[in-house]
């Protein structure tokens, strides 16, 4: 599975998810690009994007595009804080569904 992380989310984050291709938006050279334009070029080439953005769902309407979406709910968007949701997310990763926002928290 081919996986985005916003550009909110520590990079080193990528090296903990395991069994995926993980990329970054900047990685991809998509950094500084707006949620809507970033969904439309990362559908096509991604097949979940992995963010930190609470109001993304709010922003754009996700059923329009073909990539799932998962929000992390933690404290910062530092590794002490997004590590803890690791087994969550891998688990979610294989099920979340395509045109949708999932979310990962502690609770």
């Amino acid at each position: 599975m081919r996986i985005l992380l916003d550009e909110c989310i520590d990079r080193r984050f990528a090296k903990d998810i395991e069994g995926h291709e993980v990329l970054t938006v900047p990685q991809a050279g998509w950094a500084g690009i707006k949620n809507g334009e970033l969904l439309s070029r990362a559908q096509l080439q991604f097949d979940t994007f992995v963010t930190m953005d609470r109001n993304l769902a709010f922003q754009q309407n996700i059923r329009q595009f073909t990539i799932a979406v998962i929000v992390l709910h933690a404290a910062t968007n530092r590794l002490k804080d997004l590590r803890p949701l690791l087994p969550k997310l891998q688990l979610l990763l294989s099920t979340a569904p395509k045109g949708q926002v999932s979310s990962v928290g502690l609770d």
